[in-house]
Protein backbone atom coordinates (compact mmCIF):
# COMPACT_ATOMS: atom_id res chain seq x y z
CA UNK A 1 0.00 0.00 0.00
CA UNK A 2 1.22 3.48 -0.75
CA UNK A 3 0.98 4.97 2.73
CA UNK A 4 2.48 8.26 1.63
CA UNK A 5 -0.56 8.79 -0.59
CA UNK A 6 -2.69 9.13 2.51
CA UNK A 7 -0.17 11.42 4.29
CA UNK A 8 1.28 13.68 1.62
CA UNK A 9 -0.66 16.96 1.31
CA UNK A 10 0.57 18.36 -1.97
CA UNK A 11 1.75 16.89 -5.27
CA UNK A 12 2.05 17.96 -8.86
CA UNK A 13 -1.07 17.12 -10.92
CA UNK A 14 -0.57 14.95 -13.97
CA UNK A 15 -3.27 14.06 -16.46
CA UNK A 16 -2.51 10.71 -18.06
CA UNK A 17 -3.75 9.90 -21.53
CA UNK A 18 -4.59 6.22 -21.41
CA UNK A 19 -4.21 4.12 -24.51
CA UNK A 20 -7.20 3.54 -26.74
CA UNK A 21 -8.99 0.33 -25.77
CA UNK A 22 -11.58 -1.07 -28.20
CA UNK A 23 -15.11 -0.95 -26.78
CA UNK A 24 -17.31 -3.20 -28.94
CA UNK A 25 -20.92 -1.95 -28.93
CA UNK A 26 -23.91 -3.86 -27.57
CA UNK A 27 -22.22 -6.76 -25.76
CA UNK A 28 -23.45 -7.20 -22.19
CA UNK A 29 -21.12 -8.86 -19.73
CA UNK A 30 -22.59 -10.18 -16.53
CA UNK A 31 -24.39 -13.48 -16.54
CA UNK A 32 -22.94 -14.69 -19.84
CA UNK A 33 -20.63 -17.16 -18.17
CA UNK A 34 -23.63 -19.31 -17.32
CA UNK A 35 -24.84 -19.42 -20.90
CA UNK A 36 -21.69 -20.14 -22.88
CA UNK A 37 -20.85 -23.54 -24.22
CA UNK A 38 -19.13 -25.31 -21.34
CA UNK A 39 -16.40 -26.77 -23.57
CA UNK A 40 -15.76 -23.48 -25.35
CA UNK A 41 -15.30 -20.95 -22.59
CA UNK A 42 -12.64 -20.57 -19.95
CA UNK A 43 -11.60 -17.47 -18.03
CA UNK A 44 -7.90 -18.30 -18.32
CA UNK A 45 -5.66 -18.54 -21.32
CA UNK A 46 -2.20 -17.71 -22.58
CA UNK A 47 -0.55 -14.44 -23.59
CA UNK A 48 2.63 -14.80 -25.59
CA UNK A 49 2.90 -18.38 -24.33
CA UNK A 50 2.56 -17.50 -20.65
CA UNK A 51 -0.39 -18.94 -18.72
CA UNK A 52 -2.79 -16.38 -17.23
CA UNK A 53 -4.21 -17.37 -13.86
CA UNK A 54 -7.83 -16.89 -12.83
CA UNK A 55 -6.72 -14.27 -10.29
CA UNK A 56 -4.70 -12.30 -12.84
CA UNK A 57 -7.63 -12.25 -15.25
CA UNK A 58 -10.01 -11.14 -12.46
CA UNK A 59 -7.66 -8.28 -11.52
CA UNK A 60 -7.59 -7.10 -15.15
CA UNK A 61 -11.38 -7.33 -15.32
CA UNK A 62 -11.78 -5.17 -12.19
CA UNK A 63 -9.23 -2.70 -13.55
CA UNK A 64 -10.99 -2.10 -16.88
CA UNK A 65 -14.29 -1.64 -15.08
CA UNK A 66 -12.78 0.96 -12.76
CA UNK A 67 -11.09 2.70 -15.67
CA UNK A 68 -14.50 2.92 -17.37
CA UNK A 69 -15.94 4.40 -14.16
CA UNK A 70 -13.21 7.07 -14.21
CA UNK A 71 -13.73 7.78 -17.90
CA UNK A 72 -17.53 7.95 -17.98
CA UNK A 73 -18.49 8.95 -14.44
CA UNK A 74 -22.27 9.37 -14.05
CA UNK A 75 -22.82 7.90 -17.52
CA UNK A 76 -21.25 4.58 -16.52
CA UNK A 77 -24.55 2.71 -15.78
CA UNK A 78 -25.71 3.55 -19.30
CA UNK A 79 -22.37 2.84 -21.01
CA UNK A 80 -21.78 -0.37 -19.01
CA UNK A 81 -24.35 -2.23 -21.11
CA UNK A 82 -22.36 -1.56 -24.26
CA UNK A 83 -18.99 -2.69 -22.94
CA UNK A 84 -17.33 -6.05 -23.32
CA UNK A 85 -15.20 -6.01 -20.16
CA UNK A 86 -14.00 -9.55 -20.85
CA UNK A 87 -12.50 -8.49 -24.20
CA UNK A 88 -11.05 -5.33 -22.67
CA UNK A 89 -9.44 -7.29 -19.83
CA UNK A 90 -7.55 -9.54 -22.25
CA UNK A 91 -6.43 -6.52 -24.26
CA UNK A 92 -5.17 -4.90 -21.07
CA UNK A 93 -3.19 -8.02 -20.22
CA UNK A 94 -1.61 -8.03 -23.70
CA UNK A 95 -0.62 -4.36 -23.36
CA UNK A 96 0.83 -4.92 -19.89
CA UNK A 97 2.78 -7.93 -21.11
CA UNK A 98 4.35 -5.78 -23.82
CA UNK A 99 5.09 -2.95 -21.38
CA UNK A 100 6.85 -5.38 -19.05
CA UNK A 101 8.77 -6.90 -21.95
CA UNK A 102 10.06 -3.40 -22.72
CA UNK A 103 10.91 -2.94 -19.01
CA UNK A 104 8.49 -0.01 -18.66
CA UNK A 105 7.78 0.80 -15.01
CA UNK A 106 5.87 3.33 -12.88
CA UNK A 107 7.26 4.31 -9.48
CA UNK A 108 5.33 5.06 -6.29
CA UNK A 109 5.66 8.83 -6.64
CA UNK A 110 4.05 8.72 -10.07
CA UNK A 111 1.15 6.74 -8.60
CA UNK A 112 0.75 9.33 -5.83
CA UNK A 113 0.62 12.17 -8.34
CA UNK A 114 -1.86 10.40 -10.60
CA UNK A 115 -4.28 9.41 -7.84
CA UNK A 116 -4.13 12.85 -6.19
CA UNK A 117 -4.91 14.47 -9.54
CA UNK A 118 -8.34 12.86 -9.85
CA UNK A 119 -10.97 15.52 -9.00
CA UNK A 120 -13.38 12.96 -7.48
CA UNK A 121 -10.84 12.33 -4.70
CA UNK A 122 -10.60 16.03 -3.87
CA UNK A 123 -12.41 18.43 -1.55
CA UNK A 124 -12.08 22.16 -2.13
CA UNK A 125 -9.41 21.53 -4.74
CA UNK A 126 -7.20 19.41 -2.47
CA UNK A 127 -6.82 15.66 -2.14
CA UNK A 128 -8.94 14.38 0.76
CA UNK A 129 -8.09 11.02 2.33
CA UNK A 130 -11.62 10.54 3.70
CA UNK A 131 -13.19 11.14 0.29
CA UNK A 132 -10.62 8.78 -1.17
CA UNK A 133 -11.52 6.00 1.26
CA UNK A 134 -15.26 6.46 0.73
CA UNK A 135 -14.98 6.49 -3.07
CA UNK A 136 -12.89 3.34 -3.07
CA UNK A 137 -15.32 1.59 -0.75
CA UNK A 138 -18.65 2.57 -2.28
CA UNK A 139 -17.90 3.39 -5.93
CA UNK A 140 -14.83 1.45 -7.02
CA UNK A 141 -15.29 -1.33 -4.45
CA UNK A 142 -11.54 -1.79 -4.19
CA UNK A 143 -8.95 -1.75 -1.44
CA UNK A 144 -6.43 1.14 -1.70
CA UNK A 145 -3.54 -1.21 -2.52
CA UNK A 146 -5.57 -2.82 -5.34
CA UNK A 147 -6.70 0.52 -6.80
CA UNK A 148 -3.17 1.92 -6.65
CA UNK A 149 -1.75 -1.11 -8.44
CA UNK A 150 -4.41 -0.61 -11.11
CA UNK A 151 -3.20 2.99 -11.42
CA UNK A 152 0.37 1.70 -11.76
CA UNK A 153 -0.66 -0.54 -14.64
CA UNK A 154 -2.56 2.35 -16.26
CA UNK A 155 0.60 4.45 -16.12
CA UNK A 156 2.65 1.64 -17.63
CA UNK A 157 0.20 1.37 -20.54
CA UNK A 158 0.28 5.15 -20.93
CA UNK A 159 4.09 5.08 -21.07
CA UNK A 160 3.94 2.28 -23.64
CA UNK A 161 1.65 4.45 -25.76
CA UNK A 162 4.07 7.37 -25.50
CA UNK A 163 7.07 5.21 -26.34
CA UNK A 164 5.42 3.73 -29.42
CA UNK A 165 4.08 7.07 -30.73
CA UNK A 166 6.96 9.39 -29.82
CA UNK A 167 8.19 9.48 -33.42
CA UNK A 168 4.79 10.41 -34.89
CA UNK A 169 4.81 13.99 -36.19
CA UNK A 170 2.66 16.26 -38.35
CA UNK A 171 3.79 18.37 -41.28
CA UNK A 172 2.37 21.80 -42.13
CA UNK A 173 1.14 20.29 -45.38
CA UNK A 174 -0.89 17.65 -43.52
CA UNK A 175 -2.47 20.29 -41.27
CA UNK A 176 -3.35 22.56 -44.19
CA UNK A 177 -4.77 19.69 -46.21
CA UNK A 178 -7.01 18.58 -43.36
CA UNK A 179 -8.21 22.13 -42.76
CA UNK A 180 -9.08 22.39 -46.45
CA UNK A 181 -10.89 19.07 -46.29
CA UNK A 182 -13.00 20.31 -43.39
CA UNK A 183 -13.72 23.82 -44.70
CA UNK A 184 -13.32 24.03 -48.47
CA UNK A 185 -16.01 23.60 -51.13
CA UNK A 186 -15.51 22.68 -54.78
CA UNK A 187 -17.52 22.57 -57.98
CA UNK A 188 -16.32 19.97 -60.48
CA UNK A 189 -16.92 19.07 -64.11
CA UNK A 190 -17.09 15.34 -64.61
CA UNK A 191 -17.25 12.72 -67.36
CA UNK A 192 -18.98 9.47 -66.43
CA UNK A 193 -18.92 5.97 -67.89
CA UNK A 194 -21.77 4.27 -66.04
CA UNK A 195 -21.61 0.47 -65.99
CA UNK A 196 -25.40 0.01 -66.25
CA UNK A 197 -25.48 2.07 -69.45
CA UNK A 198 -23.21 -0.46 -71.12
CA UNK A 199 -25.20 -3.45 -69.90
CA UNK A 200 -28.49 -2.55 -71.60
CA UNK A 201 -27.81 -4.16 -74.96
CA UNK A 202 -25.71 -7.06 -73.70
CA UNK A 203 -26.91 -10.65 -73.81
CA UNK A 204 -25.34 -13.78 -72.34
CA UNK A 205 -25.84 -17.27 -73.77
CA UNK A 206 -26.17 -20.51 -71.80
CA UNK A 207 -22.82 -21.96 -72.85
CA UNK A 208 -21.03 -18.66 -72.25
CA UNK A 209 -22.52 -18.51 -68.75
CA UNK A 210 -21.47 -22.10 -68.02
CA UNK A 211 -17.92 -21.34 -69.10
CA UNK A 212 -17.86 -18.21 -66.92
CA UNK A 213 -19.21 -20.21 -63.96
CA UNK A 214 -16.57 -22.92 -64.33
CA UNK A 215 -13.81 -20.29 -64.29
CA UNK A 216 -15.30 -18.22 -61.43
CA UNK A 217 -17.30 -20.70 -59.37
CA UNK A 218 -15.70 -19.44 -56.14
CA UNK A 219 -17.54 -16.12 -56.60
CA UNK A 220 -20.86 -17.89 -56.15
CA UNK A 221 -20.00 -19.79 -53.00
CA UNK A 222 -22.75 -19.61 -50.41
CA UNK A 223 -21.14 -18.28 -47.21
CA UNK A 224 -21.23 -19.92 -43.81
CA UNK A 225 -24.73 -19.39 -42.44
CA UNK A 226 -26.51 -19.88 -39.13
CA UNK A 227 -30.02 -20.51 -37.92
CA UNK A 228 -30.56 -19.13 -34.43
CA UNK A 229 -33.22 -19.31 -31.76
CA UNK A 230 -33.54 -16.45 -29.32
CA UNK A 231 -35.61 -14.84 -26.61
CA UNK A 232 -35.85 -11.12 -25.93
CA UNK A 233 -36.12 -9.51 -22.50
CA UNK A 234 -37.25 -5.86 -22.79
CA UNK A 235 -36.22 -3.10 -20.41
CA UNK A 236 -38.96 -0.67 -21.47
CA UNK A 237 -41.70 -2.66 -19.70
CA UNK A 238 -39.60 -3.50 -16.64
CA UNK A 239 -36.55 -2.21 -14.83
CA UNK A 240 -33.08 -3.12 -15.97
CA UNK A 241 -32.45 -4.96 -12.71
CA UNK A 242 -35.62 -7.02 -13.25
CA UNK A 243 -34.46 -7.91 -16.78
CA UNK A 244 -31.09 -9.01 -15.41
CA UNK A 245 -32.84 -11.09 -12.77
CA UNK A 246 -34.77 -12.88 -15.53
CA UNK A 247 -31.48 -13.57 -17.33
CA UNK A 248 -30.01 -14.92 -14.09
CA UNK A 249 -32.97 -17.26 -13.59
CA UNK A 250 -32.76 -18.49 -17.17
CA UNK A 251 -29.03 -19.03 -16.77
CA UNK A 252 -29.70 -21.21 -13.74
CA UNK A 253 -32.18 -23.38 -15.65
CA UNK A 254 -29.92 -23.70 -18.70
CA UNK A 255 -26.93 -24.51 -16.55
CA UNK A 256 -28.76 -27.58 -15.27
CA UNK A 257 -30.21 -29.07 -18.45
CA UNK A 258 -29.60 -26.81 -21.48
CA UNK A 259 -33.33 -27.06 -22.37
CA UNK A 260 -34.05 -23.75 -24.09
CA UNK A 261 -37.75 -24.49 -24.61
CA UNK A 262 -38.28 -25.40 -20.96
CA UNK A 263 -36.37 -22.38 -19.66
CA UNK A 264 -38.31 -19.98 -21.89
CA UNK A 265 -41.65 -21.55 -20.95
CA UNK A 266 -40.95 -21.34 -17.21
CA UNK A 267 -40.17 -17.64 -17.51
CA UNK A 268 -42.99 -16.82 -19.92
CA UNK A 269 -40.66 -15.93 -22.80
CA UNK A 270 -41.33 -16.58 -26.48
CA UNK A 271 -38.66 -18.31 -28.54
CA UNK A 272 -38.20 -16.93 -32.05
CA UNK A 273 -36.16 -18.28 -34.96
CA UNK A 274 -34.05 -16.24 -37.38
CA UNK A 275 -33.84 -18.65 -40.31
CA UNK A 276 -30.51 -19.14 -42.06
CA UNK A 277 -28.42 -15.99 -42.43
CA UNK A 278 -24.76 -15.16 -43.01
CA UNK A 279 -22.52 -12.83 -41.03
CA UNK A 280 -23.25 -10.08 -43.56
CA UNK A 281 -27.04 -10.30 -43.12
CA UNK A 282 -29.29 -8.39 -40.72
CA UNK A 283 -31.12 -10.42 -38.08
CA UNK A 284 -34.87 -10.37 -38.89
CA UNK A 285 -36.74 -8.12 -36.48
CA UNK A 286 -33.51 -6.94 -34.82
CA UNK A 287 -31.20 -5.54 -37.47
CA UNK A 288 -27.56 -5.93 -38.37
CA UNK A 289 -25.44 -6.96 -35.39
CA UNK A 290 -21.88 -8.09 -36.15
CA UNK A 291 -21.34 -8.68 -32.42
CA UNK A 292 -24.09 -11.32 -32.25
CA UNK A 293 -23.00 -13.08 -35.43
CA UNK A 294 -19.38 -13.03 -34.33
CA UNK A 295 -20.35 -14.68 -31.03
CA UNK A 296 -22.55 -17.25 -32.77
CA UNK A 297 -19.83 -18.18 -35.26
CA UNK A 298 -17.66 -19.45 -32.40
CA UNK A 299 -20.36 -21.67 -30.86
CA UNK A 300 -21.02 -25.34 -31.33
CA UNK A 301 -24.50 -26.36 -32.50
CA UNK A 302 -26.82 -26.11 -29.50
CA UNK A 303 -24.55 -23.66 -27.69
CA UNK A 304 -25.65 -20.35 -26.15
CA UNK A 305 -24.14 -16.89 -26.57
CA UNK A 306 -23.83 -14.49 -23.62
CA UNK A 307 -26.76 -12.06 -23.21
CA UNK A 308 -26.55 -9.19 -25.69
CA UNK A 309 -28.07 -5.71 -25.21
CA UNK A 310 -29.54 -4.17 -28.38
CA UNK A 311 -31.92 -1.22 -28.55
CA UNK A 312 -33.38 -1.49 -25.02
CA UNK A 313 -33.68 -5.28 -25.09
CA UNK A 314 -31.54 -8.10 -23.79
CA UNK A 315 -31.30 -11.12 -26.08
CA UNK A 316 -30.19 -14.68 -25.45
CA UNK A 317 -29.25 -16.55 -28.63
CA UNK A 318 -28.84 -20.28 -29.23
CA UNK A 319 -27.19 -21.71 -32.34
CA UNK A 320 -29.75 -24.15 -33.72
CA UNK A 321 -28.13 -25.07 -37.05
CA UNK A 322 -24.99 -24.27 -38.99
CA UNK A 323 -24.67 -24.59 -42.76
CA UNK A 324 -21.13 -24.78 -44.14
CA UNK A 325 -20.09 -22.78 -47.23
CA UNK A 326 -20.81 -24.54 -50.52
CA UNK A 327 -20.93 -23.83 -54.26
CA UNK A 328 -24.42 -24.38 -55.72
CA UNK A 329 -25.02 -26.26 -58.98
CA UNK A 330 -25.02 -24.05 -62.08
CA UNK A 331 -28.65 -24.82 -62.95
CA UNK A 332 -29.90 -23.51 -59.60
CA UNK A 333 -28.20 -20.12 -59.99
CA UNK A 334 -27.76 -19.69 -63.75
CA UNK A 335 -29.77 -16.44 -63.84
CA UNK A 336 -27.47 -14.96 -61.19
CA UNK A 337 -24.42 -16.15 -63.15
CA UNK A 338 -25.68 -14.50 -66.33
CA UNK A 339 -26.32 -11.23 -64.49
CA UNK A 340 -22.83 -11.23 -62.99
CA UNK A 341 -21.27 -11.87 -66.40
CA UNK A 342 -23.30 -9.01 -67.88
CA UNK A 343 -22.03 -6.71 -65.13
CA UNK A 344 -18.44 -7.75 -65.80
CA UNK A 345 -18.84 -7.13 -69.53
CA UNK A 346 -20.55 -3.80 -68.92
CA UNK A 347 -17.81 -2.72 -66.53
CA UNK A 348 -15.08 -3.68 -69.01
CA UNK A 349 -16.82 -1.74 -71.79
CA UNK A 350 -17.25 1.31 -69.55
CA UNK A 351 -13.59 1.24 -68.53
CA UNK A 352 -12.43 0.97 -72.14
CA UNK A 353 -14.58 3.95 -73.18
CA UNK A 354 -13.32 6.20 -70.43
CA UNK A 355 -9.71 5.13 -71.04
CA UNK A 356 -10.09 6.17 -74.68
CA UNK A 357 -11.66 9.45 -73.55
CA UNK A 358 -8.81 10.14 -71.11
CA UNK A 359 -6.26 9.47 -73.85
CA UNK A 360 -7.93 12.08 -76.08
CA UNK A 361 -8.07 14.62 -73.23
CA UNK A 362 -4.37 14.16 -72.52
CA UNK A 363 -3.47 14.49 -76.17
CA UNK A 364 -5.50 17.68 -76.56
CA UNK A 365 -4.13 19.24 -73.35
CA UNK A 366 -0.51 18.95 -74.52
CA UNK A 367 -0.95 21.82 -76.96
CA UNK A 368 -3.33 24.02 -74.99
CA UNK A 369 -4.89 22.84 -71.69
CA UNK A 370 -7.39 25.72 -71.69
CA UNK A 371 -8.76 24.67 -75.08
CA UNK A 372 -9.82 21.21 -73.89
CA UNK A 373 -13.58 20.84 -74.28
CA UNK A 374 -14.66 18.44 -71.54
CA UNK A 375 -18.28 18.07 -72.67
CA UNK A 376 -17.44 17.68 -76.36
CA UNK A 377 -14.78 15.03 -75.68
CA UNK A 378 -17.25 13.07 -73.55
CA UNK A 379 -19.85 13.22 -76.32
CA UNK A 380 -17.30 12.00 -78.88
CA UNK A 381 -17.01 8.80 -76.84
CA UNK A 382 -20.70 8.42 -76.03
CA UNK A 383 -20.22 9.34 -72.38
CA UNK A 384 -22.16 11.58 -70.01
CA UNK A 385 -20.81 14.88 -68.71
CA UNK A 386 -22.09 17.39 -66.17
CA UNK A 387 -20.99 19.40 -63.13
CA UNK A 388 -21.51 18.67 -59.46
CA UNK A 389 -22.32 22.12 -58.11
CA UNK A 390 -20.54 23.30 -54.95
CA UNK A 391 -20.13 20.54 -52.39
CA UNK A 392 -18.04 19.83 -49.29
CA UNK A 393 -16.33 16.70 -48.04
CA UNK A 394 -18.77 14.15 -46.63
CA UNK A 395 -21.77 15.45 -48.58
CA UNK A 396 -23.84 13.66 -51.22
CA UNK A 397 -23.50 14.46 -54.92
CA UNK A 398 -26.72 13.98 -56.87
CA UNK A 399 -26.58 11.08 -59.38
CA UNK A 400 -23.12 10.08 -58.11
CA UNK A 401 -23.26 9.35 -54.39
CA UNK A 402 -20.62 9.95 -51.72
CA UNK A 403 -18.40 12.95 -52.39
CA UNK A 404 -15.35 11.77 -50.44
CA UNK A 405 -13.27 10.37 -53.32
CA UNK A 406 -14.09 13.27 -55.64
CA UNK A 407 -13.22 15.81 -52.96
CA UNK A 408 -9.96 14.13 -51.97
CA UNK A 409 -8.78 13.97 -55.59
CA UNK A 410 -9.84 17.59 -56.18
CA UNK A 411 -7.51 18.85 -53.42
CA UNK A 412 -4.53 18.23 -55.71
CA UNK A 413 -6.12 19.51 -58.93
CA UNK A 414 -4.73 22.68 -60.47
CA UNK A 415 -6.81 24.99 -62.63
CA UNK A 416 -7.53 23.49 -66.08
CA UNK A 417 -6.05 20.12 -65.03
CA UNK A 418 -8.10 16.95 -64.95
CA UNK A 419 -7.83 13.77 -62.93
CA UNK A 420 -7.02 10.23 -63.88
CA UNK A 421 -9.78 7.63 -63.88
CA UNK A 422 -11.74 7.41 -60.62
CA UNK A 423 -13.56 4.14 -60.01
CA UNK A 424 -16.86 4.30 -58.14
CA UNK A 425 -19.49 1.60 -57.45
CA UNK A 426 -21.58 2.93 -60.34
CA UNK A 427 -18.78 3.21 -62.90
CA UNK A 428 -15.78 5.34 -63.87
CA UNK A 429 -15.21 9.11 -63.76
CA UNK A 430 -12.81 11.84 -64.81
CA UNK A 431 -13.07 15.17 -62.97
CA UNK A 432 -11.88 18.71 -63.64
CA UNK A 433 -11.97 21.75 -61.38
CA UNK A 434 -14.73 24.23 -62.21
CA UNK A 435 -14.44 26.51 -59.16
CA UNK A 436 -13.20 26.40 -55.59
CA UNK A 437 -14.53 28.21 -52.51
CA UNK A 438 -11.14 28.55 -50.86
CA UNK A 439 -10.50 28.64 -47.12
CA UNK A 440 -10.06 31.84 -45.12
CA UNK A 441 -6.29 31.97 -44.56
CA UNK A 442 -6.59 34.27 -41.51
CA UNK A 443 -9.07 31.91 -39.90
CA UNK A 444 -6.79 28.98 -40.68
CA UNK A 445 -3.91 30.71 -38.89
CA UNK A 446 -6.14 31.26 -35.83
CA UNK A 447 -7.35 27.65 -35.73
CA UNK A 448 -4.16 25.91 -36.84
CA UNK A 449 -2.78 25.15 -33.37
CA UNK A 450 -6.00 23.58 -32.07
CA UNK A 451 -6.44 21.52 -35.25
CA UNK A 452 -2.80 20.44 -35.13
CA UNK A 453 -3.24 19.12 -31.59
CA UNK A 454 -6.32 17.09 -32.57
CA UNK A 455 -4.71 15.75 -35.72
CA UNK A 456 -1.56 14.70 -33.91
CA UNK A 457 -3.58 12.83 -31.29
CA UNK A 458 -5.60 11.15 -34.05
CA UNK A 459 -2.46 10.22 -35.98
CA UNK A 460 -0.85 8.79 -32.86
CA UNK A 461 -3.98 6.80 -32.02
CA UNK A 462 -4.09 5.35 -35.53
CA UNK A 463 -0.39 4.48 -35.38
CA UNK A 464 -0.77 2.86 -31.96
CA UNK A 465 -3.87 1.03 -33.18
CA UNK A 466 -1.86 -0.58 -35.98
CA UNK A 467 0.89 -1.47 -33.51
CA UNK A 468 -1.69 -3.00 -31.16
CA UNK A 469 -3.31 -5.04 -33.94
CA UNK A 470 0.11 -6.44 -34.86
CA UNK A 471 0.72 -7.19 -31.18
CA UNK A 472 -2.54 -9.13 -30.91
CA UNK A 473 -1.73 -11.01 -34.10
CA UNK A 474 1.66 -12.01 -32.72
CA UNK A 475 -0.07 -13.23 -29.56
CA UNK A 476 -2.48 -15.38 -31.62
CA UNK A 477 0.38 -16.80 -33.66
Amino acid sequence: MLNKLRNKKTAKKIWIILTVLILPAFLFWGFGSFLRDKQEVTYTGKIFGRKISQLEYKEALDAVRNQALIQFGDRFPEIEKEMNFDYMAWERLILLAEAKRRKIKANDQEIVELVRSYPFFQKKGEFDSQVYSQMLQYVFRAQPRIFEEQARSNLMISKLYKEITKGVVLTDEEIKREYRRQNEQVDLYYIAAITNDFMKDLSVGEEEAKSYFSRNSFQFETPLSFNMEYVSIPTETQTDSAAKETIKKMAGILDKNDDFQKAAKELGLEIKETGFLSQADPIPGIGWSPQVLSLISGLKTGGFAPPVYIDKNYYIFRLKERKKPYIPEFESIKDKVKEELKKEKGKAAARQKIEDCLAELRSASKDNPKAVDFAKTAKNHGLKSDSTGLFSYGSYIENIGSSDIFFSVSLDLKEEAFSGIIEMPTGFYIIRLKSRAAIDENKFTEEKEELSSKLLTQKKDEYFGRFFNDLKKRNRD
